[in-house]
């Protein structure tokens, strides 16, 4: 493995307070990106109010920590309202949406599945072919 920091937009070894590091702005969605891999995100974001994120699914379950304000959050269907101090956790592949009720901000943690690769079969053999003619067969 290389020596590439994984973790960004955040000095080491210094203590700092997260609902400082991003500020709201009228009518948008601030975000700042700290982690991002195959398999973690780790985002801060700050909404005015009435702003949010549409619907849509994400392929790993996700955590929303409110760290300041409240939102409205609909998951599957279900609405749910959150705010300063609460954890709201989503299932992958579950539709979901949210609304800021008053200006907020959230750290987003997504987790995925890793993906593993499978070995390839070193008995197996494969000769190439043309799509104008059939492949031929392995001697």
């Amino acid at each position: 493995m290389d020596n590439q920091e994984l973790i960004k937009n955040l000095p080491f070894s210094e203590p700092h307070l997260r609902v400082g590091m991003v500020d709201y702005r009228k009518g948008r969605v601030v975000s700042l990106t700290f982690a991002e891999t195959n398999v973690l995100s780790l985002t801060l974001f700050a909404f005015d109010q009435g702003e949010g994120l549409s619907t849509h699914t994400t392929s790993g379950d996700a955590m929303v920590q409110v760290l300041e304000g409240e939102v409205s959050l609909m998951i599957g269907g279900k609405e749910v309202m959150a705010k300063s101090g609460e954890v709201v956790a989503m299932p992958a592949d579950v539709p979901h949406s949210l609304n800021a009720a008053t200006p907020f901000k959230m750290l987003l943690t997504v987790i995925k599945k890793p993906v593993i690769k499978k070995p390839l079969n070193r008995g197996t053999r494969y000769l190439p072919f043309s799509p104008s003619r059939p492949p031929k067969k392995a001697a």
